[in-house]
């Protein structure tokens, strides 16, 4: 026993004795060496406390604890047992070590040098532990180092390039870290690699052309970190690749790929990179290709035919490139495609029928390209067909019955198209749907009773079509249902009663020919955010029971026929930002409860039969920056407080009402405020209030009783619209040879004399 050991033996010794509860005596070197290891541990997990047991003769029945004939520990595997700490310099001393496993656990510090003493090891696994630091130089010494797993873990610093120089090295994972600077070219000297996993850091540089001779390569990993340059040319050497990922990088240059023996390869990624050029038609010869992407990878020209070839192929995403031409036909071939995603690129011509052949095809995105014609109608017969997402082409045609005979169907996306006719009756009463957008079609006759019959539908859209009838009994009982938009239709009868749906959230169906009461059980929708019910034909009163609704931020019931008082009630929705029930016969004053309503950004009540004076706390909804209160009998003064409303920037519409007095100088601190119309009250005074409002760009003051001069802020409107000061019989203007109206022409306005401009008094002014 050397010194080390005994000086730490007799530690232990004394340690246990003191507290009673071991003793070390003929505990073995390894165990000594376990047991210190241990104390750089904060927290020590149940199952190793008990069992790692100083008064036992050998570790080698401990937890996690491994042993040769010699009772020498050759093995610690201690994955996911919850430890939190450091791994200490002692494990150095465990000499015979040939596999160590501490991965899932917290360790944290720096990875210890002394790990290069463990000249045995084979393989070394710390993965997802919260290590920081540099990779030790020291790894280097591990000349039987096989399979090496840093990943998951806080490193910092370069790669070693000592470390790709050890002779049997066969697998290396550090990926996800925070490795800078460029893959060593020594990397081309592991001649037994078979995966290199360096995504998810901050690898820079170029790829080394040197990896072409890591001839045994079969999975290489540099995605995400910030590679720069072209793929090399010699990655068509690795005849045994069989996955490459260099996505999220920005490589460029062409795409070498294909141009060799690539048969081994099943999964290729170069999405989002700069690469120039299109895709290599080479790549049709890679016959074991099973997934293959390059979204946003800046690829221009054609889809190469010879991807027919690829009968394996179950994974294709050549989406948002620059893409043109049409959709090859040979696709077809591709037997085992499940995922065919070619949106965002300049694609045209019809979609090729032979699509239909497919069998096993489950999404199919074609969105955001420059395709007509119909959709094949053996698309509609693909048994498996879970997603369709064609949106944003001109498409056209009718939806065929056999859509309806789809059993996995789950989202259908055809907004923004020119489909026409009637969506089948039958649609949904086969398959459990999850969303249909509809969107901007021409789609007539009713919308299908059954869309919800799988319950499992959470978005409608079917806006902006010519859809007629009344809405189905089934959509207002759908609890699933998230997003509920029929906006822009011709749809007639009553809403229908909604249960109670803790999942729907917006609702739109504005502009529509809806009529009869809005329906109390709305309030059972009690995390909706957002309700759109303009431009239809509501009557009766808002119910009080949306004050139900406290996630609500925007409610908009403007241009309908409702009628009675603001509930009180709808104080409680105390998060919303919009409130719109302007062009209807609400009457009554503004509840006093509704200056709970602190977060609200746009507030507009006009066109209605509202009385009383402006409610003063208003001022308290310090948020507000469209106030709309015209066309209603509000009377009294306007409130000095409104001058408190800093926020109010978009627009003041006071008008049509029956206010009296002056215009509170308080105004004159609306310094942002764009548009001004206080226009057909029985305002009187002048307009001095306005004289610091150079932010206005409209302003109406017409039909009121104001007199004296119009101030400088203003003159500019003189000239724009004179109408908005006409019916204020007592104004006049001063024209002045600089900052005053330019004199010219008759505008019917008559000038302030030196004398009463100076008095502020009001004479012989008129507009005719």
């Amino acid at each position: 026993m050397n010194s080390f050991h005994l000086v730490l033996n007799h530690f232990l010794l004394f340690l246990c004795f003191s507290m009673s509860v071991c003793t070390v005596r003929g505990l073995s070197s390894d165990g000594v060496t376990l047991l210190s290891i241990l104390r750089h541990w904060t927290y020590v997990p149940p199952l190793i406390n008990s069992s790692w047991n100083a008064s036992n003769f050998t570790p080698c029945l401990w937890v996690g604890v491994d042993c040769d004939n010699a009772l020498h520990v050759i093995s610690l595997n201690l994955s996911s047992q919850g430890i939190s700490g450091k791994l200490g310099p002692e494990i150095g001393h465990l000499s015979q070590l040939q596999t160590i496993y501490l991965t899932g656990n917290s360790f944290f510090g720096v990875i210890p040098q002394e790990l290069g003493n463990c000249s045995l090891l084979e393989e070394l696994d710390l993965s997802v532990n919260d290590f920081s630091g540099e990779i030790p130089d020291s790894l280097k010494n591990l000349q039987n180092l096989r399979s090496l797993s840093l990943y998951s873990n806080m490193l910092r610093g370069h790669i070693p390039e000592s470390l790709f120089k050890i002779p049997h090295l066969e697998n290396v994972y550090v990926n996800n870290n925070n490795l800078t600077g460029s893959i060593p070219t020594s990397v081309g000297n592991m001649s037994e690699a078979l995966s290199l996993y360096f995504y998810g850091n901050q690898l820079s540089g170029t790829i080394p052309s040197s990896i072409g001779n890591c001839s045994k390569l079969n999975e290489l990993y540099l995605n995400q970190n910030k590679l720069v340059g072209v793929l090399p040319e010699r990655l068509n050497d690795l005849r045994n690749l069989g996955y490459l990922d260099v996505s999220r990088n920005s490589l460029e240059g062409r795409i070498p790929l294909g141009s060799g023996n690539c048969k081994t390869l099943c999964f290729l990624d170069l999405s989002f990179n700069a690469f120039s050029g299109g895709i290599a038609p080479g790549l049709g010869n890679c016959s074991d290709l099973t997934e293959f992407a390059a979204v946003g990878s800046n690829l221009a020209g054609t889809i190469p035919s010879s991807f027919g070839l690829l009968d394996k192929l179950s994974y294709l995403d050549l989406s948002e490139n620059h893409l043109f031409g049409k959709i090859p036909p040979e696709l077809g071939k591709c037997k085992s495609l499940k995922t065919l995603h070619l949106h965002t690129n300049q694609l045209d011509g019809t979609i090729p029928s032979e699509l239909g052949m497919l069998s096993e095809l489950e999404d199919l995105e074609l969105f955001n390209n420059r395709l007509t014609g119909q959709i094949p109608i053996s698309i509609w017969k693909i048994p498996s067909l879970k997603h369709l997402l064609v949106y944003n082409n001109s498409l056209s045609g009718e939806l065929p019955l056999e859509m309806t005979e789809l059993k996995q169907l789950k989202n259908i996306s055809l907004f923004n198209n020119q489909f026409f006719g009637v969506i089948p009756e039958s649609l949904g009463i086969n398959s459990s749907l999850l969303q249909l957008d509809f969107t901007n079609n021409k789609f007539s006759g009713k919308i299908p009773s059954n869309l919800c019959f799988g319950r499992q539908l959470n978005v409608l859209n079917m806006a902006q079509n010519q859809l007629q009838g009344s809405i189905p009994s089934d959509i207002g009982g759908c609890s699933t249902l998230r997003r509920l938009i029929l906006k822009q239709n011709n749809l007639t009868g009553v809403l229908p009663e909604f249960g109670k749906n803790t999942d729907l959230l917006f609702i739109d169906i504005s502009e529509n020919n809806i009529g009869g009461a809005i329906p109390l059980s709305l309030g059972n929708c009690t995390n909706l955010t957002s309700i759109n019910l303009s431009r239809n034909m509501f009557s009766g009163a808002i119910p009080s029971e949306l004050g139900n609704l406290l996630n609500l931020q925007t409610l908009n019931f403007a241009h309908n026929n409702l009628e009675g008082p603001l509930p009180s009630q709808l104080s409680t929705c105390t998060k919303l930002e919009s409130f719109d029930v302007g062009f209807n016969l609400l009457n009554g004053s503004i509840p006093l409860r509704l200056r709970s309503w602190t977060g609200l950004s746009t507030l507009i009540l006009r066109e209605n039969l509202f009385s009383g004076g402006i409610p003063s706390f208003f001022s308290e909804l310090e948020k507000i920056s469209e106030l709309q209160l015209g066309g209603n009998l509000f009377g009294g003064e306007i409130p000095p407080t409104i001058g408190a409303m800093s926020n109010l920037f978009y627009a003041l519409n006071l008008s049509s009402n029956g206010l009296t007095g002056h215009i509170p100088s308080e105004l004159r601190k609306l310094n942002m405020l764009l548009k001004l119309d206080i226009s057909n009250n029985n305002l009187t005074g002048n307009l001095m209030a306005l004289d610091e409002m150079q932010s206005l760009v409209q302003v109406n003051i017409s039909y009121n009783h104001f007199t004296g001069p119009v101030p400088q802020a203003l003159m500019k409107f003189l000239d724009s619209s004179p109408s908005s000061f006409i019916g204020n019989h007592d104004l006049c203007v001063n024209c002045l040879a600089s900052g005053g109206l330019v004199c010219s022409g008759n505008r019917g306005f008559v000038l302030c004399d030196s004398k009463s401009s100076k008095k502020r008094t009001t004479e012989n002014w008129k507009l005719q």
